[in-house]
């Protein structure tokens, strides 16, 4: 069991690699906890607004990695690997804190992903992770005790060694070039061990596509893609020193003769364009067609759900247009029912004959009349209220299903592109596998290294022409220093004839034109010298 955890932040990216199906065989979101939304990007981004929002955290996700040992232990079950994760998370005072956990297998070697949220809803304030891995630790001793697991050294206490794992130089140095620092180590043994003498163990290293070159050890060796390590490193005997490679190879070829660093990664870029890159362009365009291919099946599903939701949404459009009409009709003819019942009323009760005269000549027809259309307009503007009332309801309604359909549209807008940046990263993957691949078939059989080196000079002779070069340099800066002097001492010089010379004088004054008539001389060009600057002291720049 070896876990690596980091705090970060960055969740699009992370969740990018994460769901990145290209450079793993198998990828399994097994758990989404204390997020709305379905998918890694959604959580995240929900997690990130949560850590803007509360706190001023940027590193608002704490990311582990959990990798058995597989050639010892063998593979772990999901319950372990879901014990491993209680322990973590109440160790680290994540407990309930939301987390996603992800399920990755790569170059058959299967591992687990975990990312919580750092922030605390309730306090607002992000989880303190002072000693997080000391804490990791001492998870990983108690979970190979209770599980009868074996550690790698440097995980139990009193086990000499230590668990070495490549720097991040070394990592990048084999992703690139197909070797591990294993077999370049390899390489280099064998031909220190089969050499000699200097000569032959520089040929031998040559042969398999390394050469030699000083920076800042004495002696580095550069591979054809300009990577570089120090000799005495890579040659895998104990016995070997520093001091022990300078002895042997300090008489033939001393560090002064050798190319620098920055001559040496020169020189295999020259040998890199080179090499011919035959690529077989059909295999790798149909590798490209089967990606794009598997990114039209996932696709599928997001497509889907947006020709469904929008199906779904112009339902619920019309069926709330139809509520909103039979809610309007309903008032209607609410309404147009109470006028006819009224009206039918009055009619039964209509005056005839002498009341009918009678109530004309004492004015109450006229003041009946006046009543009735008092509560005619108390009637209607009643109505006209409850239609105000209820177009307003019915306005409020159609915005929040706008709102709402426009919120499940951009979640799955949102979900296309993650789409998108997961499609072009694994697009970008793929691209350096091809990249690998290449290089790694540059390595099947040291035949196909080409033997590259700077002419090495005999030695001492770079060291002599350095040396010359720097005399050289110096003499000259001498020399500049002596004349500006010289001028500072005695001022400029007298440039008279120079000017009399350029305005075409001539036998003693006397030219082809310009001159004085009366004379017959050409005027005299006066130079007037320049007084050279005082150069003004620190004293006096203090005052100023």
């Amino acid at each position: 069991m070896i876990p690596f955890a980091s705090q970060r932040g960055g969740g699009q990216d992370l969740a990018d690699h994460l769901q990145n199906g290209l450079d793993n065989d198998y990828l399994e979101v097994a758990e989404i906890r204390g997020a709305i939304a379905s998918d890694l990007n959604g959580a995240f981004a929900e997690w990130e607004m949560q850590a803007h929002a509360f706190t001023n955290c940027k590193n608002y996700l704490y990311s582990l990695s959990i990798n058995p040992w597989e050639k010892v232990n063998g593979p772990m079950t999901r319950d372990q690997y879901a014990d491993y994760i209680d322990r973590a998370e109440e160790r680290l005072g994540l407990t309930g804190q939301p987390r996603v956990v992800v399920y990755h297998i790569k170059d058959g070697r299967e591992h687990a992903h975990v990312v919580w949220s750092r922030i605390d809803i309730e306090k607002e304030k992000a989880i303190q992770m002072s000693f997080d891995h000391q804490s990791l630790m001492m998870v990983t001793r108690e979970f190979a005790r209770d599980h009868e697991l074996v550690l790698p050294d440097g995980y139990e206490k009193g086990r000499e060694g230590k668990n070495r794992q490549n720097t991040l130089y070394e990592q990048f140095q084999q992703n690139n070039t197909g070797l591990t620092k294993e077999e370049r180590m390899e390489q280099v043994t064998q031909a220190w061990r089969e050499s000699d003498n200097a000569k032959s163990f520089v040929k031998a290293l040559s042969e398999k596509g390394y050469m030699l070159a000083t920076g800042n050890r004495p002696y580095l060796i550069v591979d054809i893609y300009g990577y570089y390590s120090a000799l005495p490193r890579m040659i895998d005997d104990k016995s070997v020193r520093a001091k022990d490679v300078q002895a042997f190879l300090g008489k033939d070829f001393p560090p002064d003769s050798l190319p620098s660093l920055e001559e040496a990664r020169a020189h295999a870029k020259d040998q890199r364009q080179k090499i011919k890159h035959h690529a077989d362009r059909d295999a790798q365009a149909d590798r490209r067609d089967r990606l794009k291919e598997v990114h039209k099946e996932r696709r599928k599903t997001v497509e889907k759900e947006r020709q469904d939701l929008r199906a779904t949404q112009e339902r619920e459009r019309k069926s709330l247009h139809s509520k909103h009409v039979a809610e309007k009709e309903t008032l209607r003819q609410a309404f147009a029912i109470q006028e006819k019942e009224i009206r039918e009323k009055r009619d039964r009760f209509q005056p005839t004959g002498l009341a009918a005269f009678l109530g004309r000549v004492t004015g109450i027809t006229f003041a009946r009349k006046k009543l009735h259309e008092f509560q005619d307009r108390k009637r209607f503007e009643a109505f006209s209220e409850k239609s105000d009332a209820l177009e307003l309801r019915h306005r409020d309604q159609k915005l929040e299903q706008q709102r709402a359909h426009e919120m499940q549209s951009f979640d799955i807008g949102r979900r296309e592109r993650s789409l998108d940046r997961i499609e072009k990263r694994e697009l970008a993957s793929l691209e350096a596998a091809f990249k690998k691949e290449w290089r790694r078939d540059l390595h099947k059989g040291y035949e196909h290294m080409p033997t590259f080196g700077l002419e090495l000079t005999p030695p001492g002779r770079r060291a002599q022409t350095r040396r010359a070069m720097n005399r050289f340099q110096n003499v000259a800066q001498r020399k500049a220093e002596k004349e500006k002097q010289e001028v500072a001492r005695t001022g400029p010089p007298d440039l008279t004839e120079e000017f009399d010379r350029a305005a075409g004088v001539k036998d003693g004054g006397r030219g082809e034109r310009g001159g004085d008539e009366d004379s017959g001389k050409a005027p005299r060009v006066s130079v007037r010298s320049r007084s050279p600057k005082r150069k003004r002291g620190p004293n006096q720049d203090r005052e100023r």
